[in-house]
């Protein structure tokens, strides 16, 4: 039987060694959030707090730090569920092996939200948004803010839970011009279920009733960031991952319930009522900045008795959201084969934050007939498919090559998936934009909030170059560029002055078009500009994250030599992506000294994380 609530689970995690308490009392102005990254850094176990400053409520991180903890907390249900997702794609195999799929009706049926008339107990206790662990992340934060918040609305024109949306949107409690225990910021972003509803209930002149879960059973967390098929309701997966149907009530209000909850925020969002929300240290590595979001009006604040508050922190990836990706990429790897013809595999690059780099593998089947000068063709429609596809639709850098090209290869191997891309990339014909499109809200290297451009980058064929592992000799740079670093073959990242204003920019890649030669393509295709090439070429994860969050493809990818050719843009010599960081980008995240130098102390000797970190 699944969890009926966060402290079974705790207390499970504990029993098999899974997690450790803080008994001593943490500040959550900083201090809790500097324990989780250092602990999880270190793949700690999950830790319960259990006297934090300012609140009579415990609070528990970590708890999916890692893919094998995670898994262990859904272990009754985990292998059926993949089972189950799995039938979708090929119901026949249920009747070609029934003994191994038996389980598979009692999942579905588990699956059922089950709506309790009794019980009601989370109703007896009521407190105030001031009473909660008012945890703040990082140094400028806009204030504390919820980080694993379940988000729970309904379709004001087919009301019920059968049509409503679950989400994981974060949540700011304080701070900003929010008045104190009525107000708190709700921030969505695009392609998300809520906007949805948000939409119906403003087209009618009405509120939008919110309820926000915290806590209770894990499950309940994964499913509000599951990319269920529209129409499916989260909270069915949430039963039947937690091997015990999700339990709800309404309250006198009309507001949902979730009756294995440990809190519950009620509340409402009014049309055309917004106020400043964040900043926010985000999953980017970088601060999503102040702009205007929804404000809910706060109607109550429910608890348990002994109600513990789960959170975590993001950052620059990896973090502990990690598993997330990487949970649901297990369980439903296999669907998006039905999702997307002719794809076999996407990979969202955890590294690069995500959104802004997807790899994908598809097949290249246009013409079988044609050996020689094989090109892209089929991949190109794939791409168009990955890229008009839910959340996949924010991706910046969409890099795609063809299986039949290496059937053993993945996009879980960065780079010798790059190392196989750049052996057959064709520069002046396998680079695709997308200019003045929709990207991810967090994302600032474009030239407006949502704003800014894509490029699908396609290669399929026969190898064509020998990638170089040592600077050539011919490779010259002006004063502009300085310190050339090989990240791996094929690659050289150079330092560029820092970077003032896009017209000074074309000028620099123009004077460098004198001192590189288009040849150096034959064993370098890609030239990154960044502030310290140090850095970028001592991991894969540095380039990765420099050079997929920092540039902006339409401004900020460049050609030696380039030029049109009937209105596509080729590259006679090394494509260009200029990483440097811009003066409109979003701050990046640095911990605080102080509170880092006080977190030292509780790992030395003695100290009640020593071992840990």
């Amino acid at each position: 039987m699944g969890y009926k609530s966060l402290a079974d689970c705790v207390n499970d995690l504990e029993k098999h060694n899974h997690l450790i308490r803080i008994s001593q009392e943490v500040d959550p102005h900083l201090e809790m959030a500097a324990i989780q990254l250092r602990v999880y850094e270190n793949n700690g176990p999950a830790i319960l707090f259990e006297n934090v400053k300012g609140t009579k409520f415990r609070a528990v991180s970590n708890l999916f730090g890692s893919i094998e903890r995670s898994k262990f907390m859904f272990r009754d249900r985990y292998e059926d569920i993949k089972k189950l997702i799995a039938l979708k794609s090929d119901p026949l195999s249920a009747l070609k092996k029934p003994l191994d799929n038996w389980k598979i009706p009692f999942v579905a049926l588990g699956a059922l939200p089950l709506k309790k008339s009794f019980n009601k107990t989370l109703l007896n206790n009521i407190c105030k948004i001031s009473d909660l662990p008012l945890i703040q992340h990082w140094p400028n934060d806009g204030g504390a803010f919820v980080t694993l918040p379940a988000v729970y609305t309904e379709d004001i024109d087919k009301p019920g839970i059968m049509k409503s949306n679950l989400g994981m949107y974060r949540i700011q409690l304080n701070g900003n011009t929010y008045e104190k225990d009525t107000e708190i910021g709700l921030h969505y972003q695009l392609h998300r279920g809520i906007g949805v509803h948000q939409t119906k209930s403003n087209a009618k002149g009405l509120p939008l009733k919110v309820s926000i879960f915290v806590g209770g059973p894990p499950a309940h967390m994964l499913s509000a960031v599951m990319p269920l098929p529209e129409g499916i309701p989260e909270l069915t997966f949430a039963g039947a991952l937690n091997n015990r149907r999700f339990r709800y009530y309404y309250d006198n209000d009309g507001f949902c319930i979730n009756a294995d909850a440990d809190f519950v925020i009620t509340g409402e969002v009014y049309p055309n009522e917004n106020k400043p929300e964040g900043p926010f240290g985000d999953h980017l590595g970088y601060y999503s900045l102040q702009h205007d979001f929804p404000l809910m009006r706060v109607r109550n604040v429910y608890h348990k008795k002994d109600a513990i508050w789960p959170f975590t922190v993001v950052g620059r990836p990896p973090q502990e959201d990690t598993s997330f990706g990487a949970l649901i990429h297990d369980m439903t790897g296999h669907a998006i084969k039905d999702e997307l013809p002719g794809v076999h595999d996407v990979h969202a690059v955890d590294a690069a934050g995500v959104h802004p780099l997807l790899l994908a593998i598809g097949s290249e089947r246009y013409t079988p007939y044609i050996q020689e000068d094989r090109r892209p063709a089929e991949l190109l429609t794939i791409s168009n498919h990955i890229l008009g596809t839910g959340q996949l639709s924010l991706a910046k850098f969409l890099f795609i090559i063809a299986k039949e090209d290496n059937p053993a290869i993945s996009t879980h191997h960065e780079k010798e998936f790059f190392t196989h891309l750049l052996e057959r990339i064709d520069l002046k014909r396998d680079i695709h934009f997308y200019t003045k499109t929709s990207i991810d809200t967090l994302d600032y290297s474009g030239d407006g909030l949502n704003t800014g451009s894509k490029v699908v980058i396609a290669a399929a064929g026969s190898k064509k170059r020998e990638l170089g592992k040592e600077i050539p000799a011919e490779f010259k740079l002006n004063d502009n560029f300085r310190n050339p670093k090989i990240v791996f073959p094929g690659i050289i990242a150079i330092e560029g002055n820092k970077f003032n204003n896009y017209t000074t920019a074309q000028t620099e890649i123009t004077a460098l078009n004198n001192y590189i030669d288009n040849n150096i393509a034959d064993t370098f295709p890609f030239i990154i500009i960044c502030d310290d090439a140090n850095f970028v070429a001592s991991t894969i994860g540095n380039w990765l994250w420099v050079t997929f969050t920092r540039a902006n493809p339409s401004h900020d990818i460049y050609g030696i030599n380039s030029y049109f050719e009937n209105k596509h843009w080729c590259s006679a010599g090394p494509l260009i992506i200029d990483s440097r960081i811009k003066p409109h980008h979003a701050p990046v995240l640095e911990r605080d000294p102080t509170i880092e130098k006080k977190v030292d102390e509780m790992g030395k000797k003695g100290g009640v994380l020593h071992g840990i970190i």
